[in-house]
């Protein structure tokens, strides 16, 4: 752990996952700043990082923000983390706590359950490009 970036935001991701992959290609593209790192679920790194953190193995078909040395979220509050770093009227994203946790967790676990029945699955993790490459641990 003591390797990871400590200015840094990481996004643990299903690797395997088409909806994951659009996920990451999406953050990508909007993280102006450069705050965020990414790392699949399924390697070596993502499994440390979710034992250092003591998530359950039974989280691991969620999106996972760790901020290195503050916190961790998953599910839709990790997405709402992430999104109010774009900038613009994505600032506004974090609106949507109103709704209850146990609400949109639920929406999110939904669509967790069939994505790869929507989006399809991969044989193995993407390959990212030699440009994205800093982009991932």
């Amino acid at each position: 752990m003591e390797t990871l970036p400590k200015n840094k935001k990481i996004i643990l991701f299903d690797g395997v996952c088409n909806l994951c992959d659009s996920a990451v290609q999406f953050i990508i593209k909007h993280d102006k700043k450069d705050i965020f790192r990414f790392v699949a679920l399924q390697s070596e790194l993502g499994i440390s990082i979710c034992k250092h953190l003591g998530i359950s193995f039974s989280k691991m078909d969620s999106i996972i923000l760790y901020e290195p040395g503050t916190a961790y979220f998953y599910k839709s509050s990790a997405v709402i983390e992430i999104t109010k770093n774009f900038g613009g009227f994505w600032k506004l994203v974090p609106i949507f706590r109103i709704v209850p946790i146990f609400i949109s967790d639920r929406i999110y676990d939904y669509v967790a359950k069939n994505r790869y029945n929507w989006y399809g699955k991969k044989e193995s993790c993407m390959i990212p490009t030699p440009e994205l490459k800093s982009k991932f641990l």
